[in-house]
């Protein structure tokens, strides 16, 4: 199926403004974001379809009828029934750590081409960038205890297969989301739900029931009705199992004092020999109250976190945006930048990259510089991914995205991981790029009073 329309109206009718004045300048693009809404970084994510939607982006006969329904020129829509990308992208692979007003991907092509791109390099970059940064700041709250994704039924819509994919780059160990599993290779897990429990006349026969059909990956939910006896007969059914030479995995607190009662159940299993039963707790948890546990010494092993996990709650949206930073005319590269009354608006002019400076193996600071800038001792973070339209780079496995991610969040200093508080991470621009940006602004502003004074 086409992903041609899955655009705004305006990047259209913009194409054939452009194609109908003759005005396609190659044109670069940058998709960055000027604020992060919690915490000091990003874990970039969403590539992977990006490049997907280059590789196969054509108008299908349905898409031009549909548009000749439009109020678009015949011609035009003749140009369209041919149009392929042509142009070259920049990007930072997925599971890189960014941070704001860097260019996480850079567009070069002609404008017309570079501009219908937009929008579906916005939504799919925005929303699994959120996610995986959520996902990367969940997992770095529970200290190193794996984090199961159990989202799907509180996602949004379709959806819930990009969400899933971002929380495994981002580094949870999991998800409950069956087709993702089999789509993405993700592991899966889960229990069982209160209604299996209470539909038996008894929570022990629900127990045994569970046990006798999955001996050999029992999880049982022990809080229905009260979890300390829920504890106590989870023991008489982990005892049975090992009577037949198997093992209980793991109990789960969906409810209540999550912390006083990992501890009390710890005690119980132990207290029973059953010392290799891992503790599950879930119920609408998030970084905050998994880090509130876990500075209370909660004994849990593992958390799934739902909700809050695949919504990206408390924040509905990356607020990632795609500004024009140049044009070529006749040859000349020609910057371009957007002056704002409200400075945090202004955008960065020219043809950038970024680069990152290591001290001991940590990342210290960031440096965005022209193109044509060399920062030594510095990683490039921009690698070429598409080159007149074909893709170039190397297309790493899901698993090795994910282990790129946790290599680079292990680099930063735990400072800028911080739930609350986090300082900003260093971000300097070069020499080039300060001198070419105050050069733009003298210029914009000395124009904005001449043509007040024309008037």
């Amino acid at each position: 199926m086409s992903e041609a329309l899955r655009t705004d109206l305006y990047q259209l009718t913009m194409m054939q403004a452009y194609w109908r004045s003759g005005h396609n300048p190659h044109a670069t693009f940058d998709y960055f974001v000027r604020k992060i809404p919690i915490g000091s970084y990003l874990v970039t994510a969403g590539l992977s379809y990006v490049l997907d939607y280059i590789e196969n982006l054509n108008f299908e006969d349905d898409d031009i009828e549909y548009l000749k329904g439009q109020d678009f020129d015949n011609e035009f829509l003749e140009f369209l029934m041919n149009f392929r990308f042509t142009g070259d992208i920049m990007a930072m692979p997925e599971g890189c750590i960014a941070f704001p007003l860097e260019p996480i991907i850079r567009v070069t092509a002609p404008i017309m081409e570079a501009q219908l791109i937009e929008t579906f390099i916005l939504n799919k970059m925005n929303f699994s960038t959120l996610i995986a940064t959520k996902a990367a700041r969940v997992v770095y709250a529970a200290k190193g205890r794996a984090i199961a994704e159990f989202g799907l039924r509180r996602a949004q819509g379709d959806g819930h297969l990009e969400a899933t994919r971002a929380t495994y780059i981002g580094g949870c160990a999991s998800t409950s989301n069956v087709l993702a599993g089999k789509r993405f290779g993700i592991p899966v897990s889960g229990t069982m739900a209160h209604s299996f429990v209470t539909s038996f006349d008894h929570e022990i026969d629900s127990f045994r029931a569970y046990a006798d059909t999955f001996p050999s990956r029992c999880f049982l939910l022990i809080d229905t009705y009260n979890s300390i006896e829920g504890a106590k007969k989870a023991v008489i059914v982990g005892k049975e199992l090992e009577m037949r030479g198997e093992k209980l995995l793991g109990v789960r607190l969906d409810s209540g004092d999550l912390s006083e009662l990992s501890k009390q159940v710890r005690k119980i299993l132990d207290d029973a020999g059953l010392t290799y039963v891992k503790i599950v707790a879930s119920g609408d948890l998030n970084e905050w109250k998994i880090d509130e546990l876990m500075r209370k010494g909660a004994r849990i092993d593992m958390f799934g976190v739902g909700t809050e996990l695949i919504t990206g709650r408390p924040t509905p949206a990356l607020d990632g945006i795609y500004k024009l930073s140049e044009v070529v005319e006749h040859g000349r590269r020609i910057p371009k930048m957007k002056l704002s009354e409200e400075t945090v608006k202004a955008t960065l002019p020219g043809r950038k990259n970024v680069w990152r400076i290591f001290d001991k193996g940590k990342s210290v600071k960031d440096i965005i510089s022209l193109d044509d800038e060399g920062i030594s001792n510095a990683m490039p973070l921009l690698g070429l991914a598409v080159k007149k339209g074909r893709i170039i780079c190397d297309r790493p496995s899901l698993a090795q995205i994910r282990q790129t991610a946790a290599e680079n969040l292990l680099n930063l200093p735990d400072e800028y991981k911080k739930q609350d508080g986090a300082p900003a991470y260093p971000v300097e621009l070069s020499p080039g790029l300060i001198a070419l940006r105050e050069r733009m602004v003298e210029r914009i502003r000395r124009e904005e009073i001449s043509g007040i004074r024309q008037h």
